[in-house]
């Protein structure tokens, strides 16, 4: 009886820690395309065609204002 629950024990410890470590690996590749993404939009932003909008009082995004 006590060899079973060492077993089951084991193959559970097993599986817990292949899913911990399925999770990192995930977690981890989504987090580099993440500061992939970041680092393009950063580098989109500089173009000159690129037009920075704002949101209005009305939630509506526009160009923002450039009166003195």
């Amino acid at each position: 009886m006590m060899l079973r629950i060492l077993i089951v024990a084991a193959i559970g410890l097993i599986i817990w820690l292949g899913v911990r470590r399925i999770w990192r690996d995930w977690t981890k590749q989504f987090k580099v395309e993440d500061e992939a993404i970041h680092k393009r939009d950063l580098e989109e932003r500089k173009r000159p065609d690129v037009i920075t909008l704002e949101r209005g009082k009305d939630g509506t995004f526009r160009p923002p204002d450039k009166r003195p």
